[in-house]
């Protein structure tokens, strides 16, 4: 497939929220490999201890030798983490349980909030897009994460107390804004695990526009069987059925990605 030419140069984004099970790391693989779809070289990195990506796209625990941890304890670059998946153009640098005590090693360091940052200035050039797939907390690893990106796409699950966590989300962003990372934004809100049947989610999502307009995106992602399978297999779901109602919709997020990215860029 021809590749389109999107951005002037690598896009750096955080995929975000303190609340687990919202979607994040769903998300984060899914949207990463619909944009390799269309011939972009996406790279995403796994921060998050839990290493949940790196299970979904299929590198197993015995193959994460060379991680995110080791890169940011400084013992190896993070050219030497890249490890290639199943998806063509899509590239991980996986996680491992060792970064749960990260955040105290990182406490003694120089730069400890910046770390990733200095990491990626030297492989960016060679991908379009670079997603991290954080934690699902506020710390240090996080915070390395929003340092690092130009902007943050914020899964939110469609439930009750949605708009309380995300207005924590935005108090954060706007600190790092404030004192570390001058061009850090929201790229956009996607509205995750939709259930048609449910007023509630109806509602949540009213509410969400209400309070983000056109940050949020259109496309919102259903409820799908098919999604919650995929990772079970180490797969996207757009690989193990791209024609469900989940893939479908993580397709048109990064289409609604890229037409964004491109007014930025023309901006």
């Amino acid at each position: 497939m021809e590749k389109i030419q999107i951005v002037g140069s690598s896009r750096i984004l955080a995929i975000a929220n303190q609340k687990g099970g919202v979607g994040k790391t769903t998300t984060a693989i899914n949207l990463a490999t619909a944009l390799a779809a269309v011939g972009q070289a996406v790279l995403i990195i796994d921060i998050d201890p839990q290493g949940n990506a790196s299970t979904g796209l299929g590198v197993g625990r015995d193959d994460r030798e060379n991680n995110v941890y080791d890169v940011l304890m400084g013992e190896i670059s993070l050219e030497k983490a890249i490890c290639s998946t199943a998806v063509p153009n899509l590239d991980l640098v996986p996680s491992t349980a060792d970064l749960t005590g990260a955040e105290l090693e990182l406490i003694e360091m120089d730069r400890r909030s910046h770390r990733l940052f200095d990491a990626i200035k030297t492989i960016k050039h060679k991908y379009d897009y670079i997603l991290i797939d954080c934690p699902p907390s506020l710390n240090l690893l996080t915070l390395n994460a929003l340092v690092a990106v130009q902007a943050v796409i914020v899964p939110l699950q469609c439930e009750f107390f949605a708009l309380e966590g995300l207005s924590l989300l935005i108090k954060t962003i706007e600190r790092v804004r404030n004192t570390l990372n001058p061009d850090l934004e929201i790229q956009g809100v996607v509205l995750t695990m939709f259930d048609k049947r449910n007023n509630l989610s109806d509602q949540v999502a009213q509410d969400v526009r209400g309070y983000l307009g056109d940050k949020v995106y259109k496309t919102v992602i259903p409820r799908n069987v098919k999604v919650s399978e995929a990772p079970s297999y180490g797969k996207p779901a757009l690989i193990y059925d791209h024609r469900c109602a989940g893939s479908q919709a993580y397709i048109k997020l990064a289409s609604e990605v890229i037409r964004r990215e491109k007014r930025l860029n023309a901006a």
